[in-house]
């Protein structure tokens, strides 16, 4: 059956019964994420009410208090994610030639791994790992016993997930023979399943973060060597990132691994963490030995603030208590222990811009948004840095940021391809399908103009050719 079309219009945010939906939503999934975004919801349980024949916010209210099956249908349409094999290439080179040899060489006597993909989406983050684990373990694999489990809330891409067949986009970072090593020909024309050796390792379960902080979580959740939980905790509140991300460590055995999103570090997980430098990845490790503490009950947890944060609330966790009370006000994060305020940023050899590069290239996007923010101050009508600026503000879940950065950088350069490739993906993504198309198609004609080979300024090496290869599947027919 087709999914149905939202109900047309603006959020109704004068009825009760939408502000009561909307905090019993956030409350149970702790996607704080929607607080302030009460359109987008809207048009995510307006599919939902539209499917179920619902005219009104307090019917569906009522629908969900006598359906779990309708609240799992409602979990699922708010968190579906796009994701695809070997997702940021750092992180994954970090995973083949430091976190998981180490972990083979100190389980080798046991032969024995556990590792927990939280949030795993359709499941490429999940089956990539396995990938690198028979490839790592090539003919000792037999000998081990490897427990890889991803788990989401949404039981409609963990079916996907189990099935194992995709299509080019979920593999566009695959060259062909990579393709062809680890993918046979799906039941579809233009479909890929997972071979059999790797498709077999990993096992994949329906879980809701939240368990972990209700006491509901399985006891099977525990004595892990790795946990993936990136990009995840961007949904949440502060307050409950930091509660997640010391129950994931509590799970974690000692020694064990936690990589989280290059948007979610945080100074404060120090204190039961030890943070790892590793080019381009956020990874943290648990003590050797010694317990994680159990951190006290937040004293206000409310799911749904009577201010929503402005943007400066996102950074609250590098400033003292008094300095984000003053900042924020009522809605700031209640922090535990005072922490220091982050040092300056020493310039970087090249200027400004290489310094926000090498920030960000290293995985600390705060302090590469500060440099960023800092050097767009003194050189305001620089592109590269409105871009960049983009990229960061995309990173920490601020699309309506990343827009004016983007059309900023297009503004001073109408001819930066990255960038009108960039606001085509922010406008996608925010369901602006026609406005995003039209951005990608610029970026497709401006890299039609450039030598197949040409590498792209700001492009992190993606050549004129990739960029074409990659923009023209989100056109649909307008490519063809």
């Amino acid at each position: 059956m087709p999914t149905a079309r939202p109900i047309p219009g603006p959020a109704p945010t004068a009825d009760p019964a939408f502000a009561a939906l909307k905090s019993r939503l956030v409350a149970r999934t702790g996607h704080h994420y929607y607080a302030d975004k009460d359109d987008l919801l809207w048009e995510r349980v307006g599919r939902r009410m539209r499917v179920r024949g619902v005219p009104d916010p307090a019917g569906y209210l009522a629908l969900l208090g006598e359906s779990e099956a309708e609240w799992a249908a409602l979990e699922s349409e708010i968190t579906i994610g796009e994701t695809f094999f070997f997702r940021y290439a750092e992180q994954f080179a970090a995973l083949r030639g430091t976190i998981l040899p180490e972990r083979i060489a100190a389980r080798s006597d046991e032969r024995r791994l556990r590792i927990w993909s939280a949030g795993c989406s359709t499941g490429p983050e999940t089956h990539s790992v396995a990938i690198v684990l028979r490839e790592l373990l090539g003919e000792r694999l037999p000998d081990w016993r490897i427990g890889l489990t991803g788990t989401d809330i949404n039981r409609d891409v963990l079916a996907v997930a189990r099935r194992a067949v995709y299509g080019a986009w979920a593999l566009r970072t695959l060259g062909p023979e990579e393709r062809e090593r680890y993918f046979r020909p799906g039941p579809r024309e233009g479909t890929f399943a997972l071979r059999p050796e790797y498709r077999g390792l990993a096992r994949f379960e329906p879980q809701n973060l939240m368990s972990l902080l209700d006491g509901t979580a399985s006891l099977a959740l525990t004595d892990y060597d790795l946990i993936l939980c990136r990009n995840v905790l961007i949904y949440f509140h502060p307050d409950v990132v930091q509660a997640l991300v010391r129950a994931l460590a509590q799970r974690l055995r000692p020694g064990g691994w936690l990589l989280l999103g290059h948007a979610e570090p945080n100074p404060a997980f120090a204190e039961f963490l030890e943070a790892v430098a590793l080019p381009g990845t956020a990874a943290y490790r648990r003590p050797g030995e010694g317990a994680v503490p159990d951190l006290p009950p937040p004293a206000r947890l409310d799911p749904v603030p009577d201010t929503v944060p402005g943007p400066e609330a996102a950074w609250a966790p590098l400033l003292p208590p008094e300095t984000a009370a003053q900042e924020v006000g009522a809605a700031a994060i209640r922090l535990r222990a005072p922490l220091a305020v982050p040092p300056p940023v020493p310039p970087a050899e090249g200027g400004p811009l290489a310094a926000v590069r090498a920030l960000a290239d290293a995985g600390d996007l705060e302090a590469s948004w500060r440099a960023c923010r800092a050097a767009l101050a003194e050189a305001p009508t620089d592109p590269r840095l409105r871009y960049y600026e983009g990229l960061l503000a995309r990173a920490r879940a601020r699309p309506d940021e990343a827009e004016r950065a983007f059309r900023g950088a297009l503004y001073l350069d109408k001819g930066f391809v990255m960038a009108h490739y960039h606001l085509g993906l922010t406008l996608v993504a925010a369901g602006r399908t026609e406005a995003g198309r039209r951005a990608l198609a610029n970026a497709l004609r401006l890299a039609a103009t450039l030598p197949a080979d040409a590498a792209l300024p700001e492009g992190d090496g993606l050549t004129a050719a990739e960029l074409s290869g990659a923009a023209r599947p989100l056109l649909g027919d307008e490519a063809a």
